[in-house]
């Protein structure tokens, strides 16, 4: 079988060897005589699975005893109403930094529930960086500091967490989650849709630190909402088939090395297509330099014209999902953590040869 070289902003590429293990496991898991799929949430088999990939979340990220790890659904959007619902009121007040589609989508989901502060924008500059400790300006006592850590449709990237002044942050991490290490003693609230670096869509990782968690609402909602309710249990019928996967790929990114590891790696993958594009003024990247995104590569060509020829000839090569979002156009190459070095060398090398074919 010949396989596509997928840049997919998501859902994206999976690890090969992890595909291969669930479709020798789909039937028959481990010897039990039925697929997992088959089998009760509440079973040994796949609450084995779901402690797993708990304890291999805690060894990537260095959670220890202080959070809280939970397996819902609705993506994150889902989040952009659930954090503000448990944690927001009309009496109080939460910050947000907005660099991105995603982040505008989260500020207006919070404004039903209580008051909003902007501590920064880089609309005006069409998304094109993330802030400066110094431009970030706070409110007077927000209950958190919420920031989208990767902003997929315009490629940038924070490449450390933001200032804060010691307010909790709460981070929507959806398209770099363990591509690198994180200051995890910052956090209130992390969470991320697995479909980018951490599984197949389906299900949303969310890891709230104990001490905020104990700030959040435990009446006034609906129940389902509450973070309090999913804590150490199996509220509801857990994403069964996702969260068998996020295992699966858990387990790979250890026999990686762990995030310090596939880190480096996703430099160099960046910094290899990085360094194509900067080449000459044929392609060019909209995002400045020091907020580049090491997951999402934005690029443009001369005019849509161009680019249109460039993402069929591309497809038509075995690069599938170079085209840029439809909301900004152009070309964005995604390169998680499963996006294996051949295929951006093979990018590369195409790039090169488009150019020649038609600087």
């Amino acid at each position: 079988m010949s396989r596509l070289h997928n840049f997919s902003a998501g859902p994206a590429a999976l690890p090969l060897s992890v595909l291969e293990q669930a479709r020798d496991e789909l039937v028959d898991f481990k010897g039990v005589g039925a697929s997992l799929m088959e089998l009760s949430h509440r079973g040994p088999e796949y609450t084995a699975v779901d402690a797993e990939a708990r304890e291999r979340l805690g060894r990537l990220l260095g959670l220890g005893d202080a959070f809280e790890v939970l397996f819902l659904q609705g993506g994150a959007s889902g989040q952009f109403v659930q954090v503000p619902q448990n944690f927001l009121s009309p009496e109080s007040t939460a910050d947000y930094l907005c660099t991105g589609t995603w982040s505008k989508k989260a500020i207006a989901e919070a404004r039903l529930f209580g008051n909003v502060h902007i501590a920064y924008s880089s609309e005006a500059s069409r998304f094109d960086r993330v802030p400066q400790d110094s431009e970030i300006e706070l409110s007077a006592n927000p209950r958190y500091l919420h920031f989208t850590s990767n902003n997929t449709i315009f490629g940038t990237q924070y490449r450390r967490e933001p200032a804060s002044n010691g307010i909790p942050l709460v981070c929507d991490a959806s398209s770099d989650f363990l591509s690198r290490p994180i200051d995890i003693e910052r956090y209130g609230l992390i969470y991320a849709g697995a479909q980018k670096n951490a599984g197949p869509s389906g299900v949303t990782i969310v890891i709230i630190r104990k001490d905020f968690l104990a700030l959040a609402k435990d009446s006034g909602i609906p129940a389902y909402h509450m973070y309090k309710n999913h804590a150490g249990t199996l509220y509801n019928t857990p994403p069964v088939f996702p969260v068998y996967l996020l295992n699966l790929v858990l387990g790979w990114l250890e026999d990686q090395g762990g995030v310090a590891a596939i880190e480096k790696v996703n430099e160099a993958k960046a910094g290899r297509l990085y360094a194509e594009i900067d080449k000459d003024d044929f392609y060019r990247c909209p995002a400045q330099v020091d907020s580049r995104s090491r997951m999402n590569v934005v690029f443009r060509l001369a005019d849509e014209a161009l680019e249109k020829r460039f993402i069929n000839e591309a497809e038509a090569a075995g690069l599938s999902g170079l085209k840029g979002h439809r909301s900004a156009g152009g070309c964005r190459a995604s390169i998680y953590n499963a996006c294996p070095e051949a295929s951006v060398d093979a990018l590369i090398a195409f790039m090169r040869d488009f150019r020649a074919k038609n600087g």
